[in-house]
């Protein structure tokens, strides 16, 4: 049986640069869905760290470079899906300190979720 689920973009998430400290700084406002799909790319010249409660480090993101997470990929039917929870907010900081570029974390999620 073949079924489909719409999806949708969530606004783009961003900090550029000069906003990136030694210290956790909210990367735009919590996740308002459940998440289904997430990149995250760093175009800055610095190396920076990524966390979901602003006190642990959890994602590593060297300079120019891009994360991606297919949550769902094979998931479907019966079996369920893998996400990230609404509400979630995301941090970064510099593990060197960048003197270009932002921060970019783009969302997708499922319509009516």
């Amino acid at each position: 049986m073949f079924w489909s689920q719409q999806v949708a973009f969530d606004v783009l998430r961003s900090k550029g640069f000069a906003s990136i400290t030694g210290s956790y700084s909210a990367v735009g406002s919590p996740t308002a869905h459940v998440v289904r799909l997430m990149c995250i790319t760093n175009t800055t010249d610095g190396d920076m760290l990524f966390s979901d409660d602003g006190v642990n480090d959890k994602l590593i993101l060297p300079a120019s470079s891009y994360k991606l997470f297919d949550l769902t990929t094979n998931k479907g039917g019966t079996d369920g899906f893998l996400a990230l929870q609404s509400g979630i907010q995301f941090y970064v900081k510099e593990l060197t300190a960048p003197s270009k570029g932002s921060v970019y974390i783009e969302l997708i999620y499922g319509k009516g979720e």
